[in-house]
Parts: C-alpha cells; structure tokens; sequence
C-alpha cells in the first residue's frame, strides 16, 4: 500500500521520483490553457476522498484541481460532514470510505487520526496536514528550489521562527535529500525532541543565515489560537522576523520561501515577500504540481 504518510516514511527512490514526476508534469502544461485537463488521465474513473478537518485553502484547492486535471473525480467532507471518532470510530471510517472511493487524502489535528486512518483503510492515504509535519508542503518547496537553483542536496537551509510542523517536515526532509538545516528561533518553542540530528541549531538569526541557500519561515500564529498565545508569540518570535537586513546576510542568490497565508509584516516583511529573492507564489503554485505526483505515486499510474 502507498500510502504517504511522512517524508522520512517514504524512501529516497520514491521521493525523487515524485520531483521529477512533478516537474514533468508541470512543463507538460505550460502550453495548455489554465485549466485544460491533462494529456495523461491517469485518474480516469477515479474516486478521491478529501477529508478537511482542518480548514484549507491552498491544500483544498490544489488537490481538487490535480484531480480534475488528471480525469478523477473528488468529494469533498469536512470535519462536520464526518465528526472522525465522535460517532463511528476512524478505522470504521476508513473501511467504509475504503469501498467507495480509491485514494484519501486527509487534513486533520492529530497524526494519531491519520495513522489510524492508513491503519484500517484498504486504499492509500495521503497526510495533508497534522499538528505534527506537512509533507505535501515540503515537496513542493523541494521542487521550488530545484527548479530556480539545481540541486539542493548539499545546500543551507534556514528555518526562522517556530519549529512547528512544517518545519518538522524540512528536517524528515534534510535527512532524506541531503541538505544542511539550520533552525533559528526562541527556545520555548524549538522542534520536537525527536527531530533533535536532523538539523542545527543557532539562536542569532543574523549568524544563522550566513550562508545561506534558502530562508524560510511561517506564521507565528495559529487560526486556533486565542489571543493571549497570539500575544505571547509575537514577543517570543519578534527578533526573527525575516527582513531585508536579515536577507542581506545569506547569500546574494539565495531563495526566501513562505507556505503562506502569511501574516505580512509579522513573520516577514511586505519588501522580503515581494522582492527579488521570494519564489513564494511558484511555491504555492507547486504544490499543484508536486499533489498530483504524489496522487501518482500513491495509485502506482
């Protein structure tokens, strides 16, 4: 089963070939119109459950739009359509939902959910978001980079902020494409113990990007969280705001990268996110590219 749960459960091999199968595909559409279905429709007759537990925008419409674009068909459950473990329990779910559709993809809050799900299903399932990684995300910020710099094995990459889960995908991610990780941030909120070898760690944001391939960072604040975290996290999180002085220190032709939405002038400046060294919107536009191959890969088509 294919399923494709983390980036460091799916094996160097397969990871590189869905690179590659996603920039094909995204070179293949470049003549057609916005839009236009693909000239392959490997997900012809193909059913895709979309599970939202948690709100999406940019993981909604990419996969729903990678599944029309390769002829399958998608529907659409939030997290009140299903209510996962309130009524029917998630491995009943999951082989329910395992014999009318061929392929779940499912944004929730616990990776406990998603393992269930993969557990109990009988079709594969792909993670598009937990409390915990992001690998979807991190996909398409590989081929990001690779498309506007070569290779990234080798490369400095550094993460400013909160060592949440899109950042504990970069650090699966390091180990798996050999690339050098730095975390910059406040202690109180440094990445999971468990990740602790996959990267670095240097709490001047000014020394950390030295060198620098890649800057990358995220929200400081979650939708969920109430205002007091809001409040206490822009205090913490404040010195690490990426800005120009801070881009000026890596290097000349390095690439900044937000997985957006982003807070401007929080996180990062309005003049970082729109200049020259930002590839955020071909890095949002990636993810397309990079779902499809991962849909692909899941289905073996």
């Amino acid at each position: 089963m294919n399923h494709f749960l983390d980036i460091h459960k799916t094996d160097r091999a397969a990871l590189r070939s869905i690179i590659d199968g996603a920039r094909a595909m995204k070179t293949a559409r470049n003549d057609r119109p916005k839009g236009a279905p693909d000239d392959e429709q490997p997900l012809a007759g193909r059913m895709v459950a979309l599970i939202f537990e948690k709100p999406s925008t940019r993981t909604r419409v990419s996969f729903d739009v990678g599944v029309r674009q390769m002829g399958g068909q998608t529907l659409v459950l939030s997290g009140a359509d299903m209510q996962l473990g309130h009524g029917e329990t998630i491995a009943d779910t999951a082989r329910v939902m395992s014999r009318y559709v061929d392929l779940i993809m499912i944004r929730t809050f616990e990776e406990a959910t998603l393992l269930e799900m993969a557990e109990h299903a009988t079709v594969p399932v792909i993670n598009g978001l937990t409390n915990r990684s992001h690998p979807c995300q991190i996909m398409a910020d590989i081929m990001t980079f690779e498309e506007h710099r070569g290779p990234i094995a080798g490369r400095k990459v550094v993460w400013s902020g909160d060592g949440n889960n899109v950042f504990a995908s970069f650090a699966h991610a390091a180990r798996q494409f050999e690339f050098d990780l730095t975390f910059t941030g406040p202690e109180p909120l440094d990445p999971d113990r468990a990740l602790e070898g996959l990267y670095r760690t240097e709490r001047d944001p000014a020394k950390a990007v030295e060198g620098a391939d890649l800057v990358v960072t995220d929200t400081w604040v979650s939708m969920h969280d109430p205002q007091s975290a809001r409040e206490r996290r822009h205090n913490q999180l404040r010195g690490y705001q990426v800005n120009e002085a801070l881009m000026k220190r890596a290097k000349d032709d390095a690439l900044f990268m937000h997985c957006l939405p982003a807070h401007r002038d929080d996180e990062a400046t309005s003049e970082v996110m729109d200049g020259p060294h930002s590839v955020i919107f071909d890095e949002a536009e990636n993810r397309l590219h990079a779902q499809k191959a991962v849909m692909r890969h899941c289905l073996g088509v």
